[in-house]
């Protein structure tokens, strides 16, 4: 009884919540049939040849890759209404890449900050979900550009503050666990705007994902939060005036966004074919359009 009146005293006036909800009330007719939408975007895509070739054997015998996501980024990656199926920009590019490669595919839901550590442990093939690139990163993964997004700050709806991007020294800022915000972005922009000139940095607040966060800036419980461009767009076609975005964050880190696999991999010049070939179809730009994010639309699938 004690969890359920937690849960429903979380819930109850807290509507923010709504616009990362696959079945958020305030979602259109249109928004709706996205998020009902099981179907499978890879069907009747077919193996690229070059990108088999590549294959090594172990996986050509195993026939299947592993993906590791967090499903719980809409609208990149999310389940759907049925609270089953992967749907999102990166499960799209994911069985799009599967496909190529004449694999079968397996999710894996898991949380952001644990997938490189497992991806450098072996327990995942890949992963796309969204993850910038870094040196740190980069030391232990390989990773192939796939989109482009970015980092924004959103403050309470209306913005009692009155903050800008370039006014949040001493505020308390909310970063999810493992993120390129909580580890480069938030950072980067507390030294610029504040260390350097005098004033009392940017207080980092890390929670374990952007529902939480919004909970706690819907109770003042935080001033703001960065988190992907892409994500908080969509939260805000879901319940428009839910908060209020202050702007893009360009400090700390590259836009662009990668696949990730252990460094090294002997699956890497496959996975990078199979992601070049997926850059060119139309089922990518159809993914795109679908999740409104056309402008992240890249042609390179660049090996870093």
């Amino acid at each position: 009884m004690k969890t359920i009146n937690k849960v429903q005293k979380a819930a109850a006036g807290i509507a923010v919540l709504l616009a990362l909800s696959a079945c958020g009330g305030a979602a259109t007719g249109s928004e709706a049939a996205k998020t009902n939408n099981t179907t499978d975007i890879s069907e009747g895509v077919q193996p690229d040849p070059a990108a088999v070739a590549l294959l090594p054997r172990s996986f050509k015998d195993k026939g299947e890759l592993t993906v590791a996501m967090d499903l719980h980024y809409p609208p990149t990656t999310f389940l759907a209404d049925d609270n089953t199926t992967p749907i999102g920009l990166n499960p799209d590019v994911a069985r799009l890449v599967a496909k190529k490669l004449g694999l079968k595919l397996k999710f894996e839901n898991t949380a952001f900050d644990t997938i490189v550590p497992g991806l450098d442990g072996g327990r995942f093939d890949f992963t796309a979900t969204t993850m910038s690139k870094t040196d740190e990163r980069l030391k232990v993964l390989d990773m192939i550009d796939y989109f482009k997004a970015g980092n924004s700050v959103a403050a309470a709806a209306g913005n009692p503050l009155k903050l800008t991007v370039e006014t949040l020294c001493g505020k308390s800022i909310a970063v999810t666990a493992g993120s390129t915000g909580q580890l480069k972005r938030l950072p980067a922009l507390s030294e610029q705007t504040c260390a350097s000139k005098g004033q009392p940095a940017i207080n980092a607040v890390t929670l374990p994902n952007v529902q939480e966060a919004l909970t706690q800036l819907h109770s003042k419980r935080i001033d703001g939060i960065l988190y992907d461009t892409t994500s908080l767009g969509w939260a805000e076609k879901q319940q428009p005036g839910s908060f209020t975005l202050l702007g893009r964050v360009n400090v700390g880190s590259s836009d662009l966004t990668a696949v990730g696999l252990k460094k090294g991999s002997a699956l890497t010049p496959a996975l990078q074919k199979a992601v070049q070939s997926v850059l060119g179809t139309p089922e990518y730009k159809e993914s795109l359009q679908t999740w409104g994010l056309e402008s992240g639309a890249i042609t390179d699938a660049k090996l870093n």
